[in-house]
């Protein structure tokens, strides 16, 4: 596949959707919610459709990573480790994902775009959870962080979220430097599920490159709002995206 089996209006809507999927997910997660579902729509096989949106997230993922780290919000001291553990997870979630039969997936992406979104939707706000660790971080690496890692890998939309969901509710850290942490776990999960794709030859190159290209530009620009922007515009946004691709997709299963 390359740009000539696409029109110039499905390549310059999923630029613009891979830039407004970085800056979402740069400040509250779920860009996946809005990059998966747009590539399914094109008519990519679902495969496909997941290697591709991996290709192009992993640099929206590392652009707020790396700002992250200059900005000091984490140091690579901090969260290596938790990186490592995201990697694996993810490298293993994505193998699995190799195995599963299509017409499962067709059933499995509306069903989890559902479940996220009512997630989304009655998720406890970040004041709400106790400050309190609940986990030493030695279990939180070795267990939360490789099951996110994960899920992230056999599908994925979400995960950005979670990963700083369970930081705060897990290791009781503030929402600022959680947001940091779980962007570079994301990262890391991001790049084990790539490099399997990679591996089995399920990535669109070219619309990979164009969306990445989108992503980094989202995710730069939303580096500088994060101590801005209202988390829960962000969240609303989030939970209208879902709920209108998920509509989007049903519609176009009939």
């Amino acid at each position: 596949m390359d740009f000539s089996l696409f029109s110039y209006e499905i390549i310059i809507l999923l630029f613009a959707v891979a830039v407004f999927a970085g800056f979402i997910d740069t400040l509250a997660g779920g860009g996946g919610l809005i990059t998966i579902p747009a590539l399914f729509l094109t008519g990519i096989p679902p495969l496909l459709a997941l290697g591709t949106n991996k290709f192009q997230a992993f640099i929206g993922s590392g652009t707020a990573s790396l700002m992250m780290l200059i900005k000091k919000k984490v140091t690579f001291k901090e969260v290596k480790y938790l990186m490592i553990m995201a990697f694996l997870g993810s490298s293993i979630g994505t193998i699995c994902v190799q195995f599963i039969d299509v017409a499962l997936l067709n059933f499995v992406i509306p069903l989890v775009l559902f479940l996220i979104g009512i997630y989304f939707l009655f998720m406890p706000k970040s004041s709400q959870f106790d400050t309190k660790p609940k986990m030493s971080e030695t279990t939180y690496k070795c267990t939360a962080v490789p099951i996110i890692g994960f899920y992230d890998g056999m599908f994925g939309p979400g995960t950005g979220s979670f990963l700083s969901l369970s930081v705060i509710s897990l290791r009781g850290i503030e929402l600022i430097k959680a947001t940091a942490m779980a962007k570079t776990m994301n990262f890391a999960t991001n790049l084990g599920s790539v490099c399997v794709f990679l591996i089995y030859g399920q990535v669109l190159i070219s619309i990979g490159v164009l969306m990445m290209i989108g992503q980094a530009l989202g995710a730069y620009i939303a580096s500088h709002f994060l101590l801005k922007i209202n988390p829960l515009h962000l969240r609303i946004i989030v939970i209208v995206m879902c709920f209108l691709m998920l509509m989007k997709y049903l519609y176009q299963m009939k």
